[in-house]
């Protein structure tokens, strides 16, 4: 008869591990990395990657975002309705169908370095209407995409423009046409404009043009200098494509035009600035490989490539492809806050007529070391 092992010789047990079935998956397209606003809070602005893998559909009753211990961000289905686009069928739907892929826009304000997490994980509350425990219950929580926070500092930079009343007209970290550009490029998806600014200049009463909207010359932005924002070397550019009649965006662009014509610059430690959409030609007699000195000029605001009026583009990313790349926060080194377009209503209206837009003054002064937030008016030292 086998003899029954001892006590000693059974192995211990192995620890317990925290198993959870997730049918509905999620990734972080890059970790949120902490950066100082001009409304004197810290931002991280990030995106969500969901996918459904189940044959029935699942309905996001809440999501929220978590250090572990507190809730940073609860957004119920109609608060998550704008910052959800579930792919084949756009935004304000919170139902992902069988094997559907969505997208979550997130941005979480704190109120300063201290309140920052070392971590973020997300909590999702899906409903299913055929459920089938105990896996699939009619209502499933789960925690997904816990995420270390990147405390990489945003990169320090001068101002690309020079001069009073430079609007900031589409840029972080609400959702603006930039933070919902995440695009399907070389097999991945990518937010390279996620902190990207388009640059407009106002006139003296705030107008962003006056006279016939189609015509160059009724823009003050048209022609302005463009400044490299750090040292380093051009890596790439493009300066061959011709002006596009303002008013409308063109058609039938090639994925390489849509910067027009534009400038990569290497500012080291794995970044790289973007400046979009200059004027034809090369004033400067700028080559690729030559290397910029912060505040020399590089090209002319212009109107060419994906653009229906004359503004800068401006973004950092983690790489030197405009569009298959991560973007990067920054902070500009000093500049004056001027005040703050009122309203997104105000903002079109004054995009589409030559009225001024509706600017207030609250919270104006000198800043440094921000992140210039969507619909800043800002002035930078003259040159």
């Amino acid at each position: 008869m086998p003899r029954e092992p001892a006590t000693a010789d059974i192995p211990p047990a192995p620890p317990a591990i925290d198993t959870q079935y997730t049918p509905v998956t999620a990734r972080v397209l890059a970790a949120p990395v902490p950066v100082p606003g001009t409304d004197g809070r810290v931002h991280l602005a990030y995106e969500l990657a969901l996918v459904n893998h189940l044959s029935q559909p699942a309905k996001i009753a809440s999501l929220r975002v978590t250090d572990g211990t507190r809730a940073l961000l609860s957004l119920t289905p109609d608060a998550l309705k704008p910052r959800i686009l579930v792919q084949g069928k756009g935004f304000g739907e919170t139902t992902i169908g069988p094997g559907q892929q969505a997208v979550v826009w997130l941005h979480v304000p704190l109120p300063d370095m201290a309140s920052v997490p070392d971590r973020v994980q997300h909590v999702l509350t899906l409903d299913f209407a055929s459920p089938k425990p105990p896996l699939v219950p009619a209502r499933l929580e789960e925690v997904v995409a816990v995420t270390r926070i990147d405390r990489t500092p945003p990169v320090v930079i001068g101002p690309p423009l020079a001069g009073p009343r430079w609007l900031n007209g589409n840029s972080c970290c609400e959702m603006t046409p930039h933070r919902m550009a995440v695009s399907p490029i070389n097999g991945d998806l990518w937010a390279a404009e996620r902190y990207a600014i388009d640059y407009v200049k106002l006139d003296a009463a705030g107008r962003m043009f006056t006279g016939d909207i189609t015509r160059l010359s009724s823009y003050p932005s048209y022609g302005e200098k463009v400044y490299a924002v750090a040292d380093g070397k051009v890596v790439a550019m493009l300066n061959t494509l011709r002006e596009s009649t303002p008013g409308a965006n063109p058609t039938g662009l090639a994925i390489g035009e849509y910067g027009g014509n534009y400038v990569v610059q290497d500012i080291g430690s794995g970044r790289y600035a973007f400046y979009a959409h200059l004027q034809a030609g090369n004033p400067y007699a700028l080559k690729v490989g030559q290397s910029l000195k912060r505040g020399q000029p590089l090209g002319l605001l212009g109107n060419t490539g994906n653009s229906d009026a004359p503004h800068l583009h401006f973004h950092v990313m983690d790489s030197p492809e405009p569009l298959a790349s991560n973007g990067l926060p920054f902070v500009f080194d000093a500049f004056a806050l001027e005040g703050h377009v009122m309203s997104e209503a105000s903002l079109a209206e004054g995009g589409s007529k030559p009225v001024p837009f509706q600017i207030t003054r609250q919270g104006a002064g000198e800043r440094r070391g921000q992140m210039p937030l969507h619909r800043d008016v800002m002035g930078y030292p003259a040159r």
